[in-house]
């Protein structure tokens, strides 16, 4: 391949004009342009190895190289912004490709949502408080410790280590505090306490949604955290079974954010409402904007809600597998909970490439393009699966 060429792993790739994406102009692009200056805030430090190694990080140095001479020109209102992402990216339609699943998956990319919960807690363990929730346990060579698993780790092996950070009502808010990786603790004595995913001890991710699934005991189509959390608490017995199928188990460190900072993702930097998402990072490079073409959601539980706007790559999760597949960050809060839990949906799929840089996917066509079921992966994934190591 030439020297700038990347080639994307279990894709097919398609050229796109932006007069082609359907909403463009009428996306607010000054939001994603400041959302982009973050992720050039990380970009701009990569040396020239690193360049030279990985083409699309030269790529997107270049153009945060240009969007610093933007930046500097004055305000950037959306007319700016557009035209900046304009002159030096070009769209490349992102497919799944034959062999990502192992059988045509259509041409969607997929979607879901995460957020940082918040619950209530405190600082010491009480009659209502008597989870822990833990910072990261480390072995002398400052590995994390991985010889217990979920089960083992609930049923005291960490007691008396001096480990626990604050303690929750019940094992099912700290279950979902793991799965998204952050949380907000509101304590009893009225601080705000931030806590962010800083380890996992390293065992497999198993997916309860699947498991329940599979079992009958909620429809596919009807899956959402909400389901799930409403099932747990009412079954608390099979709930802990359940979970301890799971045998990852999330480790947190506390954050000095304001309650009104959002939370950092896996490229250092501040993620932003609706326009960070999480990626595959053994496919992308952090910093890549996104192109979105979906109906979500967002206003009912019917998938009926325009979703096109452009987004920039900033965070990951081991749940987040494949070349079109992102997982859309909603912010914190109550209302956005319930919202992101319940996405699961597909949609287009476009990355937005630096011109120096040539994309190609390594899957062609399908001999027979019809849109068979979701991959298997995919399918059964919610949003209750997405930040499980993120």
């Amino acid at each position: 391949m030439p020297a700038h060429a990347v080639e994307l792993r279990g894709a097919q790739i398609e050229k796109l004009s932006f007069d082609k994406l359907d909403g463009w102009r009428d996306d607010n692009h000054a939001a994603a342009f400041a959302a982009y200056m973050k992720s050039c805030g990380a970009i701009l430090h990569a040396d020239t190895a690193a360049r030279r190694k990985k083409p699309m990080l030269g790529g997107l140095y270049n153009a945060c190289v240009q969007a610093k001479i933007v930046e500097a020109a004055g305000p950037v209102d959306r007319t700016r912004a557009r035209k900046f992402f304009e002159d030096n990216f070009k769209p490349m339609r992102v497919l799944p490709g034959q062999r990502t699943y192992g059988f045509y998956t259509g041409a969607d990319g997929f979607y879901t949502g995460y957020y940082e919960p918040e619950v209530v807690g405190s600082r010491k363990p009480t009659d209502d408080f008597k989870v822990p929730l833990y910072g990261s346990p480390k072995s002398k060579a400052g590995k994390v410790l991985t010889q217990y698993d979920r089960k083992e780790i609930e049923e005291g092996a960490l007691d008396g280590k001096g480990l626990e950070i604050c303690y929750v009502k019940n094992s099912v808010d700290a279950f979902f505090a793991q799965i998204q990786g952050s949380t907000r603790i509101k304590l009893d004595d009225g601080t705000l306490l931030r806590l962010n995913y800083i380890a996992s001890n390293g065992q497999k991710y198993y997916p309860v949604g699947k498991d329940l699934i599979d079992r009958g005991i909620i429809a596919k189509q009807d899956m959402s955290m909400d389901r799930i959390r409403q099932w747990m608490e009412a079954n608390p017995a099979e709930g802990k079974e359940l979970r301890e199928k799971n045998h990852s188990y999330v480790f947190f460190e506390k954050t000095p954010l304001a309650p009104d900072t959002q939370i950092v993702g896996a490229q250092g930097v501040p993620l932003t409402p609706l326009r960070s998402v999480a990626v595959d990072k053994s496919l992308h490079v952090y910093g890549t904007p996104i192109w979105i073409d979906a109906n979500l959601p967002l206003e009912s539980e019917e998938p009926a809600t325009p979703f096109r706007r452009l987004v920039i790559a900033q965070d990951t999760g081991s749940a987040i597998v494949g070349p079109a597949r992102a997982d859309i960050f909603f912010g914190a809060g109550h209302n956005v909970e319930h919202v992101a839990g319940r996405l699961k949906d597909h949609g287009e799929f476009v990355m937005l490439v630096p011109k120096s840089v040539e994309l190609k996917g390594d899957s062609g066509p399908a001999d027979i393009p019809l849109p068979l079921a979701r991959p298997p992966e995919i399918a059964t994934r919610t949003a209750e699966a997405v930040g499980s190591a993120r």
